[in-house]
């Protein structure tokens, strides 16, 4: 009897000794995941089926219909999927700072969103798992700012054909994957066969955000030359559009500012690129376009927004100039 007492005294010590380094372990996740200052995601819905519907536009496509969403470092794009499949939580990769957050429609779009925060603290991974398009009603973490259309929205890549700017549309598939640390966080997206200028190229994206940052830095890749690559902002009314060059020396930037929320309240824009390497500004009409000679076959541009709602406060293109002036310190 003796001995087995003290087996169990033994067992019981063990037991103490796992659960509290379990809790040592668990409170150390904790801890690390709260000190994240950034983050970039991917969800994906698992569990249900395609199903091939009518939509209420009376477009017909496939829809991901059940199931539940659940986060990926990785997404090969199913042939399925296009625009409002609600296969992919918020249709792409999103990425965010505890300044600000953003998204990639992962599909023909190929246009880059913002998601204007309320608070500090990273929100991704609920963003739209309570009601596919949840996000486009504020919240207390923030909301959907920006109505995109056919635009470039907010400093998406294109080529400029002379008229207009075209989006990266055809291509011969889409790959995405998503990398953290505590310095920045990346999303990448890979598009081969990108058809366009009547050749095909293989297009790599890096997209990365740091602590403290409201710019993304965008980096493309090409297989094959191009005569140059585009970028820009969605043009709204009741907005002023400014080009900068006196922020960062060598840099050029061009940015709006005004009641271009689809709150209707203030939310400030913003392109750099590099100087030496702008060809252009233009308008299609859609889109105030920046055309830029890549080197190399490489672009690296930033882009940028500040929301009223947010910790910024912006109230006018002067604020919006000044946060730009102090963020500046992210382009490298």
């Amino acid at each position: 009897m003796k001995n087995i007492a003290i087996v169990f005294i033994v067992l019981a010590f063990l037991a103490a000794a796992c659960s509290n380094q379990k809790a040592k372990k668990e409170t150390k996740s904790a801890v690390e995941e709260s000190t994240q200052k950034t983050q970039a995601y991917l969800g994906l819905k698992e569990g249900g089926e395609w199903v091939w519907v009518t939509k209420s536009s009376g477009k017909e496509q496939w829809e991901y219909q059940g199931g539940k969403f659940k986060s990926v470092d990785q997404i090969i794009v199913d042939e399925k999927h296009t625009d409002h499949s609600f296969d992919i939580q918020f249709e792409g990769p999103g990425w965010e700072s505890d300044k600000i957050g953003y998204r990639l429609y992962l599909d023909w779009r190929n246009a880059i969103d913002i998601f204007g925060k309320k608070t500090d603290t990273l929100v991704l991974q609920n963003v739209g798992r309570d009601g596919f398009d949840s996000y486009h009603e504020i919240s207390g973490w923030g909301v959907d700012v920006l109505k995109v259309g056919e635009s470039l929205g907010m400093g998406s890549l294109a080529f400029w054909d002379g008229e207009k700017a075209v989006r990266v549309e055809k291509t011969d598939g889409l790959k995405s994957s998503v990398e953290n640390s505590p310095e920045k966080s990346t999303v990448i997206v890979d598009y081969p066969g990108w058809e366009i200028n009547n050749i095909k190229t293989d297009l790599h994206t890096n997209l990365e955000i740091e602590p403290g940052s409201y710019l993304t830095k965008y980096t493309a890749k090409l297989s094959e030359e191009l005569p140059n690559l585009a970028t820009g902002i969605v043009i709204h009314p009741e907005t002023e559009k400014a080009i900068f060059d006196d922020i960062k020396p060598g840099w050029t930037c061009l940015a709006t500012f005004g009641k271009q929320t689809l709150q209707n309240d203030l939310l400030g824009m913003c392109v750099f690129v590099k100087t030496d390497q702008l060809i252009e500004e233009a308008n299609d009409g859609l889109s105030h376009v920046l055309v830029v000679k890549p080197e190399n076959k490489e672009l690296t541009y930033y882009f940028g927004a500040a929301w009223q709602q947010d910790a910024s406060g912006v109230m006018s293109m002067d604020d919006f100039k000044a946060l730009l002036k102090e963020q500046s310190r992210f382009i490298k």
